[in-house]
């Protein structure tokens, strides 16, 4: 088993009874103790018009959390880049890596990050997405070049700077693009685990070394709850599962709090495609945290494992992190 990071997928959840500016609040907290535990880094997806996540003006959360922080790296997971411009995110990107020199990574995907009317709002056209994608990511670097200083559209501030871009998947398509372009790639199991290690043995499979990335380089993002016991971890767990259910019924409202029993709520079909898309979800007290880590990493060898971790309580949630990070460490001692 190879070593590998770990670091935070924050979607800025919104929770029953409380409100967006405590959302953010709690997404700077849990960055000062994700800094403080060592996490490599805290990035922040991009959604839209969804009661329940408050990152949608990603780049500007970023700066909140980066200028809250000290050293931990901050990032999207990802900027949707369909949706924007990609002189406004160079611009963007730019900003924040002059304001946090040596902080900032760029993850990107093509997903419209919301439903389709929403992103029509946004000024996405579907028909071209798959030719838009690559060629944004290509101009993203010409914009980012030190060689883009003769051209007549510039990047200020971004222009000649360090700017770390990874390419984020949840279907074989993106691996396939990675690999093409040499960069590394995140892959969002903790939504879309169907694809997950076909996706990673395509990219590793095809990978050719750039000046960006002379190797391959995985990340996988899992959903995450671990606490004192088992029991209390499978408790807070069901607003995870309350949170999928959601989805399915196309209801976006907040997360909501744990319940002691997820048969009142959820039905055996709905069970059962909950469980299908959580497959890759650890959770339970550290001892089950430390097995289910190294049978992941046993299957997968990734080079970092991102945890998303939906807990209600704060506390609780800051917990599940830091018990996470302690079974890392006994996996990779032990």
């Amino acid at each position: 088993m190879q070593n590998f990071e770990i670091s935070v997928l924050d979607l800025a959840p919104v929770k029953k009874d409380k409100t967006i500016h405590d959302t953010f609040q709690d997404s700077l907290s849990l960055a000062n103790h994700a800094e403080s535990l060592d996490y490599k880094r805290f990035w922040l997806a991009e959604h839209h018009n969804m009661e329940s996540i408050a990152s949608s003006a990603t780049s500007v959360l970023i700066g909140f959390i980066a200028n809250g922080t000290k050293k931990i790296r901050v990032g999207s997971g990802g900027i949707m880049l369909p949706n924007h411009s990609s002189l406004v995110i160079a611009e963007q990107f730019g900003t924040l890596e002059s304001l946090f020199p040596g902080r900032i990574d760029l993850g990107l995907g093509r997903a419209p990050g919301t439903d389709g009317l929403t992103a029509q709002a946004l000024g996405r056209n579907p028909a071209i997405i798959n030719q838009q994608f690559p060629r944004q990511i290509l101009e993203l670097q010409k914009y980012f070049s030190k060689e883009n200083s003769e051209a007549l559209v510039r990047a200020i501030p971004g222009e000649g700077l360090d700017i770390p871009l990874y390419i984020l998947g949840s279907s074989t398509d993106s691996a396939f693009l990675a690999a093409e372009l040499g960069l590394p790639y995140a892959f969002a199991g903790h939504f879309a685990p169907e694809q997950m290690e076909m996706a990673f043995n395509i990219y590793r499979q095809n990978f050719e070394a750039s000046k960006y990335c002379t190797e391959p380089y995985i990340i996988a993002c899992i959903n995450g709850v671990a606490a004192e016991t088992s029991e209390e971890a499978h408790k807070i767990s069901t607003t995870l599962f309350q949170a999928f259910i959601n989805i399915i019924r196309n209801d976006r409202k907040p997360f909501a709090p744990p319940v002691d029993d997820m048969d009142n709520i959820w039905s055996p079909m709905e069970k059962s495609m909950v469980l299908q898309k959580l497959r890759y979800t650890l959770i339970g007290d550290q001892a089950e945290i430390e097995e289910q880590l190294k049978s992941f990493q046993e299957k997968f060898n990734v080079n970092e494992l991102m945890i998303n971790s939906h807990i209600y309580d704060h506390q609780k949630r800051l917990d599940s992190y830091t018990i996470f990070r302690k079974a890392k460490d006994a996996v990779l001692n032990g």
